[in-house]
């Protein structure tokens, strides 16, 4: 395939995974991740998914930012910025689809939970924001997938729909901060692929433009449903790429 067709095509699938993204508050890495897998390979991929992540919630951070949470941001962000580095050190030695598939199948049993029972929260208490953090963090930096995670818990929160994307978009930027350097840091970034990043900056920034757009023109309640049909979406697809290999060795 021509090289510049595959750009255009990686780009293309950028912008749709960001303007999906800053909607949902997650999905970017989840969307490109596995178009991206199609063209690079996976340490390849994981840094240019991670730079579009980047550019996107920096973006959504600020188009947002009359709703940001510091207190939210600091308790989520600060444990989530540290398994995150922990998390993007080990990828190259731990195998990751026993624990994709188990996230696919938390998440799912989340979202189903909280369709029946819409009234359903959890309490936004210290312990439950540093385990969300936590755990979403690690996510991020081992598989490349935090987001779905950090929705599940702050949609769970009540939090109406501009605070809950402005503070998802600020602890999003805060562990891509961490983790990008360390991907450098171990050179999984094939050098040939390093013309990517200018647009993917690009388009990030015009990705999370539009989504806010659409955004501000949703009702909350139709919001938190959208919220919950993604995660469910994104659970779907985690469970498919864990169970995958498996299957095809059957084969």
């Amino acid at each position: 395939m021509n090289e510049l067709l595959i750009m255009l095509l990686f780009l293309i699938a950028a912008f749709i995974s960001i303007f999906v993204g800053t909607i949902a508050g997650f999905g970017t890495s989840t969307i490109l991740l596995p178009i991206a897998l199609v063209f690079v390979d996976f340490k390849s991929a994981l840094v240019l998914v991670a730079i579009t992540h980047l550019a996107g919630n920096s973006g959504a951070a600020t188009f947002f930012r009359h709703g940001l949470d510091k207190r939210l941001i600091l308790l989520f962000g600060i444990p989530s910025v540290i398994l995150t580095v922990f998390g993007a050190y080990i990828v190259i030695y731990i195998p990751q689809n026993i624990l994709t598939t188990l996230l696919g199948i938390a998440l799912l049993v989340f979202s189903i939970y909280s369709f029946k029972k819409p009234e359903f929260k959890v309490n936004a208490s210290k312990i439950n924001t540093i385990l969300g953090g936590s755990l979403s963090g690690f996510l991020q930096g081992f598989m490349g997938i935090g987001g779905p995670l950090r929705g599940s818990f702050l949609i769970s929160y009540g939090l109406d729909k501009t605070t809950y994307i402005a503070t998802l978009a600020a602890v999003a930027v805060l562990i891509d901060l961490a983790r990008i350097p360390v991907y450098f840091s171990t050179n999984l970034l094939d050098f040939q692929f390093y013309y990517y990043i200018p647009p993917l900056i690009v388009i990030g920034i015009i990705g999370s433009f539009t989504g806010k757009k659409v955004v501000t023109k949703i009702p909350q309640n139709t919001f938190k449903k959208i919220i919950l049909l993604a995660i469910g979406v994104a659970s779907l697809l985690l469970i498919y790429s864990g169970i995958y290999p498996f299957i095809n060795s059957l084969i």
